[in-house]
C-alpha cells in the first residue's frame, strides 16, 4: 500500500465514527427529532387552517380536541398554529446566532493562539462577557435597546464567542504539540501552511460537538428570554412567550402551556443527543 493510499484509508477511518454518529442510535434519534419538528414549522401553512394571529369566533380557552391540538388562547387563537410558527422564529435566530458566534469566536481563538498580545486582549474580553450569566447578559442588553429579534441573536452571539474562542485556542495549541506538526515546520512549513494543512482540520472534531451544544443552550435562551417578555415581540409567536401567556390559564387549558414546553423539550433533547454522540465519536 502505497503512503497516498495509508493516508486515504487513516482520513476514511477517521470520517466513519462521525458519520456513524449522526446515523445511529442518539445520534440518528436527535437529527430525526430536529428534522420532524423543523420540517413541521416549514409547513405550519399546510398543517393548520388558521393563520398565527387570526382570532377563531367562539373559540376562547378552548381545551385540547381534533380541530385545535393545543387547544385555543385567551384571544381565541389556535395555539397549534401559534406553536408551528414559532418554531420557525426559533430555528431561524437559532441558526441564525449560533454559526455566528461560532465564526466570531473561532477567528478570536486562532488568532488569539498566535499573537500573545491578542491572547491577552482576547482572554479579557472572554473573562467579562463569561462573568455575566446568560439571562443577566439578556436582561442588561434589552433594558438598552429593548425586546425583539435582534436582542436575542446578539446575547446568544456574545454567550458563544468566549465558549467557541477558547475551544479553538485550546484546540490549536495542543494540536501544535503534536509531533506530526513539529516535523512539518522542522522541514520548512510555513504557520499558516501548518494551521490550514494540519491544525484546523484536527479542530473541527471539537467544533461539530460545541455547536450541537450550543444550538441546545440557544433554544432554551431564546424561549427563556420570550417567555420574560424581552424576547420575540408579541404578536410575533415565539415559544416562550406563547408558554408565558398560558401560565394563568393552565386549569382552563393545560394543552396551551403543555404543547409548546413539549416542542422547547424536544429541541433540547435532540441537540444535547447530538453532541453526545458526536462527543462519544470523537473518543473512538
Amino acid at each position: 500500500m502505497t503512503v497516498v493510499d495509508q493516508r486515504q484509508d487513516t482520513q476514511t477511518r477517521r470520517s466513519h465514527p462521525v458519520r456513524d454518529a449522526l446515523t445511529h442510535g442518539q445520534g440518528l434519534a436527535g437529527v430525526l427529532i430536529v428534522l420532524v419538528i423543523a420540517a413541521a414549522g416549514i409547513a405550519a401553512p399546510l398543517l393548520t387552517n388558521y393563520g398565527p394571529n387570526e382570532q377563531i369566533e367562539g373559540a376562547n380557552l378552548l381545551g385540547a380536541s381534533a380541530q385545535h391540538w393545543f387547544g385555543t388562547d385567551q384571544v381565541n387563537r389556535d395555539v397549534f398554529t401559534r406553536s408551528l410558527y414559532g418554531i420557525r422564529i426559533n430555528l431561524v435566530i437559532v441558526l441564525v446566532a449560533v454559526p455566528l458566534g461560532a465564526i466570531i469566536g473561532s477567528l478570536a481563538g486562532l488568532i488569539s493562539s498566535i499573537n500573545p498580545v491578542a491572547d491577552v486582549i482576547a482572554q479579557r474580553i472572554f473573562d467579562v462577557i463569561l462573568a455575566f450569566p446568560l439571562l443577566i447578559l439578556a436582561i442588561t442588553l434589552v433594558a438598552i435597546t429593548g425586546p425583539g429579534i435582534f436582542p436575542v441573536v446578539a446575547v446568544i452571539v456574545a454567550a458563544e464567542i468566549p465558549m467557541f474562542g477558547r475551544l479553538v485556542r485550546t484546540s490549536v495549541l495542543k494540536v501544535r504539540e503534536l509531533p506530526f506538526v513539529e516535523s512539518a515546520e522542522v522541514i520548512g512549513a510555513g504557520r499558516w501552511w501548518v494551521l490550514r494543512k494540519h491544525v484546523l482540520p484536527n479542530v473541527v472534531e471539537p467544533l461539530s460537538v460545541q455547536i450541537a451544544l450550543s444550538m441546545s443552550v440557544a433554544v432554551f435562551a431564546e424561549s427563556a428570554m420570550s417567555f420574560l417578555g424581552i424576547g420575540v415581540r408579541p404578536p410575533d409567536p415565539s415559544l416562550g412567550s406563547i408558554i408565558s401567556d398560558a401560565i394563568p390559564n393552565l386549569d382552563v387549558n393545560p394543552a396551551y402551556a403543555v404543547g409548546p414546553l413539549i416542542i422547547v423539550s424536544a429541541l433540547v433533547l435532540s441537540f444535547l443527543l447530538i453532541a453526545q454522540a458526536l462527543g462519544k465519536a470523537r473518543r473512538i
